[in-house]
């Protein structure tokens, strides 16, 4: 296990540097970034040579990109153009995305599981039927659709909830943004779940088991379940690095100040340090989880040996 664990460490290495070289190379040809600096007035030539040596833009994309990965190395993921560090900015944005993550993930494993299993276990049945139906319009409706008929129905109409997420962004003001932010994927897991369940249950190792005489309830969770857990357990893994970075249409509607909203600012304003630095921990965040999907692997299923 132990030398796995390092072969995939050092696996991480290129597949980071080459992630984010690309990212550096798409942001940097998004626009100029110091014509953004100068809102709708053109700078004059001399303010933007001063701008772009102060920022280092005026030296070439490969120069800059090496500046910046040494600075990372270094905890220093820059200056955004409004003079305030970005690690500043991630300070305060990624511990408000992480808790909205965490509740989306949570109704992804109680909610979405719970129904899978459900339905698995009585497929074809009416309940089976209901659930698939649901899950598809839920695929269906896109997810700034269901965020605002949301919070116009639960916050404005009823007044169940507060429409605007407070600065503090508490778990008890995150239970809406984290069902809008995960009703996708969660519909995505019941039915994964489901799939999975209905082809494992007609498995030798079921059958084994039932004709044991072993309790049902036993047969579901600690043979059935584990086993068809392996293909969920591997996209919520890699649905959390998603949820962070594809949280910015839930905090754009619940004014919810995290990492969403902090690359829709870097990019509408050009901010090149802020959406760089961002998407380079989000970057971490996926390689790190996919890592753990795979050693959680061999707790699900024993059979599993890592050399």
């Amino acid at each position: 296990m132990g030398r796995y664990v390092v072969r995939r460490l050092l696996q991480m290495i290129p597949v980071f540097i080459g992630a984010t070289l690309l990212i550096f190379l798409m942001v940097n040809v998004m626009g100029d970034p110091i014509a953004g600096l100068c809102g709708e007035r053109q700078c004059d030539p001399a303010t933007a040579a001063r701008l772009r040596h102060e920022f280092g833009l005026d030296r070439p994309v490969w120069q800059q990109y090496l500046t910046y990965m040494g600075n990372v190395f270094t905890g220093d993921f820059g200056t955004a153009f409004n003079g305030q560090p970005v690690t500043e900015l991630m300070a305060s944005a990624f511990p408000v995305t992480i808790r909205l993550t965490v509740v989306a993930i949570l109704f992804e494993i109680v909610i979405g599981i719970t129904l899978g299993v459900v339905t698995g276990l009585r497929r074809g049945h009416p309940v089976d039927t209901s659930v698939l139906l649901v899950t598809l319009v839920v695929i269906s409706v896109p997810t700034f659709v269901t965020g605002l008929l949301l919070q116009l129905l639960l916050g404005v109409e009823w007044g169940w909830i507060k429409p605007s997420v407070s600065p503090e962004a508490a778990f008890g003001e995150l239970i809406v943004p984290g069902l809008v932010l995960a009703s996708v994927s969660l519909a995505y897991v019941t039915r994964l779940t489901r799939t999975s369940i209905a082809e494992n249950k007609r498995a030798d190792y079921v059958r084994t088991a039932i004709a044991k005489g072993l309790p049902r309830h036993r047969v579901v969770t600690r043979h059935l379940l584990r086993n068809s857990l392996i293909p969920v357990v591997t996209f919520i893994g890699t649905d959390i690095g998603a949820l962070m970075g594809g949280a910015i249409v839930t905090e754009r509607i619940f004014n919810i100040h995290g990492v969403g909203y902090q690359l829709y600012q870097g990019i509408l304003r050009q901010n090149t340090q802020t959406v760089v630095g961002f998407v380079t921990v989000l970057v971490l965040v996926f390689l790190v989880a996919n890592l753990l999907v795979d050693l959680l692997y061999a707790v699900l299923d024993p059979r599993i040996r890592y050399a």
